[in-house]
């Protein structure tokens, strides 16, 4: 943006983006841009005629996630991309959860940049990739100056074994790929299964239809998510992202698609990958159902609602 801020001084995303996109977007604020932040549907997608409406002659960016890290929805980059390119305005994306998970052509989706992230494909911690498209140019201002590496835009010597790592871990995941998304298919609808059977009152957050299928974010009513965290400490779960887990706020992500707070504060994020087999879904679903069934017994709420006592009617008196 700063690269062509005398013309540009506009960015449209949505209020679902990951922390580091959402921070970016601030500090372009405070430098004089303007951002807006485009609401979601209640599934978790944006509405892409909001989307064009959004966008200005002044506007230099639109940025949105392709696969949403806490409630894996998959946005519909194509159509994104093809109003961006209609509008003459550069299409990035966030695809560090997409990679090496669903298809992306860079061409077809009109994508003229893209961060990437080698540990979210297995690859090792510390390096990630921008696509930026040559035709037609997009220019960016250097990260940081010195040697000039990296085109110019990020100098410092280039970590060889991470690039390497990278490489290798993109190697797998294309050849992968297939066969881990249908065995994902197949995982999540067993822990679905098995949780929904012998556990009510769940909601699945964000669509299931476009979703990619080794995420699955639950909201367990009458239970208090950090609560239900601690009972499942053998299983590596979340409430919220793993990035803002150490807050006690609810989601953002979650109240962005309408959840009332009390819904969002129950919420779990179950992960689904390569490594993960049915003993451990299993064990997940056991801990789970056992733990859920355990803090409801301890929940008056959860009896008055069973009585068919209307909670949102109480008014609930102040100590």
């Amino acid at each position: 943006m700063r690269f062509y801020r005398d013309r540009r001084r506009h960015v449209i995303t949505t209020q679902t983006e990951h922390k580091c996109v959402l921070d970016s977007c601030r500090y372009l604020q405070q430098e004089g841009f303007e951002v807006t932040y485009l609401p979601v549907r209640p599934d978790g997608l944006v509405d892409v005629a909001q989307l064009a409406d959004a966008i200005r002659p002044d506007t230099g960016l639109v940025s949105v996630m392709a696969v949403n890290n806490e409630i894996g929805v998959v946005q519909p980059l194509e159509e994104i991309g093809r109003i961006c390119r209609e509008k003459g305005v550069p299409f990035h994306t966030d695809a560090a959860q997409a990679l090496g998970k669903i298809p992306i052509d860079v061409n077809q989706m009109g994508i003229g940049l893209m961060s990437l992230s080698a540990h979210k494909i297995y690859g090792p911690k510390g390096v990630g990739a921008l696509y930026l498209r040559r035709r037609p140019r997009i220019r960016v201002e250097p990260q940081m100056s010195g040697g000039g590496q990296e085109r110019g835009i990020r100098s410092g010597t280039v970590p060889t074994p991470l690039v390497v790592g990278f490489g290798a871990a993109c190697e797998i995941a294309a050849k992968e790929m297939d066969y881990d998304h249908r065995r994902a298919v197949v995982l999540q609808q067993r822990l679905l299964d098995g949780i929904r059977g012998q556990v009510d009152d769940i909601v699945i957050n964000g669509s299931m239809e476009h979703r990619y299928p080794g995420n699955l974010n639950l909201s367990f009513a009458y239970v208090e998510g950090e609560s239900l965290l601690m009972g499942l400490k053998e299983v590596a779960v979340s409430s919220g992202s793993a990035c803002t887990s150490a807050s006690l706020e609810p989601s953002y992500v979650l109240r962005a698609l309408g959840v009332e707070e009390d819904m969002a504060h129950t919420s779990i994020r179950f992960g689904i990958g390569r490594f993960t087999t049915e003993e451990e879904v299993d064990r997940a679903i056991e801990l789970t159902v056992h733990q859920v069934k355990k803090l409801r017994d301890m929940s008056p709420l959860y009896e008055m609602a069973k009585a068919g006592i209307d909670l949102k009617s109480i008014e609930w008196a102040q100590h």
